[in-house]
């Protein structure tokens, strides 16, 4: 089981060579080790040449985590692919564990481990709401991402269905390409810990931006267009896409603003649920 990683990195010197560090402390090494550069502009790049022959450094433009994955992917020579972003770590039996639970789970193109959370530096148990999910788990995606970037472990061929990342979210792009591979793929789940995944830290994502449902919205109508989702999942994804629209809306009110666009967009996927349950 040849496994490619992929670590983007923007400005994360010391995460950064906690996540390295950890990917080079498995018990089972991976096929490569593939770190894209994102254009950082501090010690970063310094930071990376110690590490010097044991992994692949790709310095390009600052674009994103997502055209750095991608960047990744493209490049990636091993049949599977699992990615970690610099601001986790693996813990050591990681890559032995995904090929434990692909022998003994082949009929997965993609699966994901458990993980540890640590949150301002205390270990944090998930609220319900993160519970992870093993199977055909599109329904579950809607709410909000359920897959870790950190814990998965992906064979190629899905990217080649699915697409890879998409470069027009800022945030959020995890849970866009989730969603469009748990529409066509069963995700299996191990129910054993592989990663640590911190947070709290102020360049963190989801931290930098208001409204993020807004991405959620846009990702979730990538199905709606889609005239062979099936009635149960349209009728999940409209009654998601509502819910999103309307935590939206009341923001603009909050802040004594209207966004027409929005409201609209509610008021149109509202008709199409109404029709959608009459013809059921």
């Amino acid at each position: 089981m040849k496994i490619s990683v992929i670590i983007p990195v923007y400005n994360r010197p010391q995460m950064v060579k906690r996540a390295i560090e950890s990917v080079l402390a498995q018990t089972e090494a991976a096929h490569e080790i593939l770190v894209i550069n994102d254009g950082s502009t501090d010690e970063t790049p310094r930071i990376l040449e110690k590490f010097g022959t044991r992994i692949t450094v790709v310095n390009q433009a600052h674009k994103g985590v997502s055209a750095a994955r991608n960047t990744g992917i493209r490049l990636a020579r091993g049949e599977w692919i699992a990615l970690l972003d610099s601001d986790d770590e693996w813990l050591p039996e990681k890559l032995a564990m995904a090929r434990e639970f692909h022998e003994s789970h082949p009929q997965y193109l993609i699966f994901q481990s458990q993980e540890i959370w640590i949150r301002h530096g205390k270990r944090v148990n998930p609220k319900k709401k993160h519970q992870k999910y093993g199977g055909w788990i599109f329904r579950q995606s809607l709410p909000l991402c359920i897959v870790s970037p950190s814990a998965v472990v992906i064979h190629q061929s899905v990217f080649k269905k699915v697409g890879l990342f998409d470069e027009n979210f800022p945030v959020c792009e995890d849970y866009d390409l989730w969603l469009r591979v748990a529409r066509l793929f069963p995700i299996g789940l191990d129910s054993r810990p592989g990663i640590v995944k911190y947070g709290g830290h102020e360049d963190q994502l989801s931290r930098k931006y208001w409204g993020i449902d807004y991405y959620r919205v846009l990702a979730i109508e990538k199905h709606l267009k889609e005239n062979n989702l099936p009635p149960d999942l349209r009728q999940a994804a409209l009654e998601e896409i509502l819910k999103k629209l309307q935590v939206l809306i009341s923001g603009y009110q909050k802040r004594g603003r209207r966004n027409f666009q929005l409201e609209e967009k509610w008021r149109r996927y509202r008709e199409q649920l109404i029709s959608l349950k009459e013809n059921l």
